[in-house]
């Protein structure tokens, strides 16, 4: 899904990729989800699969994400801002295939938790001339880091902040400068209690070349899990350069 034009919206795929985690490689395979998307002039829906896959237990993971389709409605007037072709797709959309490589740094309760990671999006996405997804590649590397303040094992209860920073780099359509480079943040909070789970954090990069490349998004995340299955709602409010609101419910497999 993407927005106006501006470089912050061709990347907001990555908004669903490129969040904190508890700092934590996990050792359970979880499948997820649906979402759904509005700004001014722009509906959107999708169904967003994820799959992580615990290579070494505990301490190396990989993770594949894909929106398989995508259904959107734009106004006559956005789909002008945007140069854009249609104002819904006529034939199936579906958005780009990222990457992304897990690995445990550091684990120790005494200290904090680390995880670094390596992550790509491909070019495989598709109706870049309705301006929904780019035809070129990014990457970007960070570090998660997570400590446990408070921790009762009697009701599973604990709360958790959490801390990212990376560096994020992708191509450009611009012929003097091919890319460009930011500065990825964000910082959080993590409670649970028994089998639900409340996430909050908020991130955001930051370019160099202030055509939409400083983006910023609240998240908030409901989680509640019975045995192997999650059921999650999310709500994602964008500010500054990616004015998104956007609500996801997830089923989520773990095995």
């Amino acid at each position: 899904m993407v927005g106006k034009g501006r470089v912050s919206d061709f990347l907001a795929p990555l908004f669903r990729a490129k969040c904190l985690s508890d700092s934590r490689v996990g050792r359970r395979k979880p499948v997820q989800r649906g979402e759904y998307h509005k700004t001014r002039g722009d509906q959107t829906k999708d169904i967003f699969t994820r799959l992580y896959i615990p290579v070494v237990k505990g301490r190396v993971g990989v993770n594949v994400s894909w929106v398989f389709q995508e259904w959107y409605e734009m106004s006559p007037e956005v789909r002008d801002e945007r140069y854009a072709g249609e104002l819904k797709s006529p034939i199936v959309c579906r958005g780009d295939v990222i990457f992304n490589f897990y690995f445990q740094a550091l684990r120790s309760e005494k200290w904090m938790d680390i995880v670094v990671s390596a992550n790509l999006k491909t070019a495989s996405g598709g109706r870049l001339c309705d301006a929904r997804y780019t035809d070129a590649a990014s990457y970007w590397f960070d570090a998660n880091l997570g400590r446990t303040l408070w921790k009762r094992k009697d009701v599973n209860a604990s709360i958790r902040v959490q801390a990212l920073a990376g560096f994020y780099c992708w191509m450009t359509n611009d012929v003097v400068n091919r890319q460009n480079d930011a500065f990825c943040y964000g910082a959080g909070v993590l409670g649970t209690y028994r089998g639900f789970s409340l996430d909050c954090n908020y991130a955001g990069f930051r370019g160099y070349r202030d055509n939409g490349d400083k983006p910023m998004i609240l998240r908030t995340k409901l989680n509640y899990e019975l045995k192997k299955n999650i059921l999650s709602f999310q709500y994602k409010h964008g500010m500054k350069d990616h004015l998104y609101d956007s609500y996801s419910l997830a089923y989520i497999r773990c095995f």
